[in-house]
């Protein structure tokens, strides 16, 4: 397992992968140069690579482990950011946890769905750690956090049969799928009410390689715990989403499926909690680490 981060140091703007601590950062354009190995420049440069650059990465990991020629920077000295911009999709999946399905519907007898219900965000509404959530006061009154283990697609597929979906995965972050609820609510369709400037923040790190899942959600908000979840509720598993999305349409490495949020969103409590100024939603995936955004 590695953490793979995209980082500005000194003003350059770079990825490199994180130590198991979390303190530091091995910088990959010096991995490259001083084992004379290809990777890539960026991070979306290096999904792109698939396999063949996850596996330059662990040989010069190990080759530096022994000898030490690359030093990692101390994280104190960098500014964290997006880990990368996806370039085409975000695909997002609405009710696809029993208990959100009835807090959205506000019925407790609410019937989960029998298919995946799909929408995707703009791209360009993608921000990352410690950017800021716009609470944009004159269009809407309800913003709303919804922290989600997103998947990242590794490969070119399409017709994927859920057995083998997981060869496509590359690896996993974190996304809040920002909503304001009076849009989503307003124009039906809910591209538009998920989808303004700085509703897609996105990170810390790119979590690849093996890890025991399921994973679990935590997110809060000025320091409370909201929502507590993990992936072995999901309506839909990742296999499945996978299936479903890919039948008659081809996945690209750097796409993103946003798996679902969990209960304990602002609009499901009573009254409801939305974000205001000032606020600050944390969410948290062990051992992706903690995607953390303050609203203006």
């Amino acid at each position: 397992m590695q953490r793979l981060v995209s980082f500005n140091y000194k003003g350059l703007r770079q990825w490199g992968v994180m130590t198991t601590d979390g303190t530091a950062i091995i910088p990959a354009v010096e991995l490259e140069e001083t084992y004379f190995i290809p990777l890539a420049e960026t991070m979306e440069e290096f999904i792109a690579m698939g396999e063949e650059g996850l596996l330059n990465l662990a040989q010069m990991l190990e080759m530096n482990k022994k000898d030490k020629a690359v030093e990692a920077i101390p994280v104190s000295e960098v500014r964290i950011e997006v880990p990368f911009y996806p370039q085409r999709n975000i695909f997002c999946v609405g009710k696809n946890y029993p208990a959100h399905v009835k807090e959205f519907e506000k019925n407790p007898k609410a019937e989960v769905p029998e298919n995946p219900v799909f929408f995707t965000k703009a791209t360009t509404s993608v921000i990352g750690p410690d950017d800021t959530i716009n609470s944009y006061p004159d269009i809407t009154n309800s913003v709303d956090y919804e922290g989600e283990l997103a998947v990242i697609i590794g490969k070119r597929g399409s017709n994927i049969a859920a057995e083998d979906a997981m060869k496509y995965v590359y690896g996993y972050t974190i996304i809040n799928d920002v909503t304001a609820r009076d849009l989503q609510k307003k124009h039906a369709q809910w591209f538009r009410g998920k989808s303004l400037d700085t509703f897609c923040p996105m990170g810390p790190t790119v979590m690849v390689g093996s890890w025991p899942v399921p994973f679990t959600i935590y997110t809060k908000v000025n320091g409370h715990l909201r929502q507590e979840g993990s992936t072995a509720d999901l309506i839909f598993s990742i296999p499945k989403l996978i299936e479903v999305l890919s039948s008659g349409m081809t996945l690209l490495p750097g796409d993103v499926i946003a798996t679902g949020t969990p209960q304990g969103v602002g609009m499901g409590m009573n009254p409801p909690q939305f974000l205001r100024k000032g606020d600050e939603v944390e969410i948290t995936i062990d051992p992706i680490g903690t995607l953390r955004n303050k609203v203006k």
